[in-house]
Parts: C-alpha cells; sequence; structure tokens
C-alpha cells in the first residue's frame, strides 16, 4: 500500500510541474488517474479500482507522449518551460515503472490479465455428471 501512496505523490508532483507549461488535457488525463490512484488506495480490496488505475496508467504513457510531442513550446524556450517540460517527460518515462508495480499489486488483490478462471462449487445445467447426492434420492420411492 505504501508503494501505491509513494507512486500517486511522485506522479502527483511531476504532473503539477508538467501542468505549467501543458495545460488542458495534460492536466485533465493526469489528475483523471491520480484521482483513480486514491480510489485504489481507500478501497485496498477492490479489483476495480486497482485494474482501472493500471489501465489508467497504460492510456496516459501514450497521452502524454502525444501531448509532449504537439504542445513542446518550440520558440524562445524559458527555464521555467524547459522544466515543466522536463517534470512532464519525466512523468512519462516513469509511468512504465509505475504500471509494473501497480501490476504487482493488481496480481495481489487477487487479479489477473486473461480469460475467467473461475472455480467455483458450482455445475453448469449442461454438465454430464450429476452430484452424487441425486444420484442416491433418485433410486428412493417417494410416496405422496
Amino acid at each position: 500500500m505504501r508503494a501505491t501512496k509513494a507512486i500517486l505523490l511522485v506522479h502527483w508532483l511531476l504532473a503539477i510541474w508538467g501542468c505549467m507549461v501543458f495545460p488542458g488535457a495534460y492536466a485533465w488525463s493526469n489528475f483523471t488517474i491520480l484521482a483513480l490512484g486514491v480510489w485504489a488506495v481507500a478501497q485496498r480490496d477492490s479489483i476495480d479500482a486497482i485494474s482501472m488505475f493500471l489501465g489508467g496508467l497504460v492510456v496516459t504513457i501514450f497521452l502524454d507522449i502525444i501531448h509532449i510531442s504537439i504542445f513542446y513550446p518550440r520558440t524562445s524556450v524559458s527555464d521555467t518551460e524547459r522544466f515543466s517540460a522536463g517534470m512532464a517527460i519525466v512523468s512519462a518515462l516513469l509511468k512504465p515503472v509505475s504500471c509494473c508495480f501497480v501490476y504487482q499489486m493488481h496480481r495481489e488483490r487477487g487479479a489477473f490479465l486473461g480469460p475467467s478462471q473461475d472455480h467455483s462449487a458450482y455445475q453448469t445445467i449442461d454438465s454430464p455428471e450429476a452430484p452424487a447426492d441425486l444420484e442416491s434420492r433418485a433410486h428412493v420411492p417417494q410416496g405422496y
């Protein structure tokens, strides 16, 4: 759980610094994902929360690349703009590492990526095997 809080803190700081030069969509995408991260911290057993946070981190990697490549200031870059853009780039570079940690937490909560492997005690209707207790009751005559 501490790792999630550390990830949130680092990306929150980097997003704030990145928003100095990339406002608008960059801010919305990053702060939305941070809100999902807060949800994942608040509900420690929720697989949905950590899944949404992981998926959001993956999506924002690509969104950050697009935002930085389109809106990077090309003329007369001040030190503040250079710092802000650098922090946005550092955030984009750290997100794959954060995804690895969040994926590990995703697995610790009992979730996995792939087809469902639900091994419940219920049998399907089409099952050729009948439960043992039903077979034993089938031979007992019932009086009405």
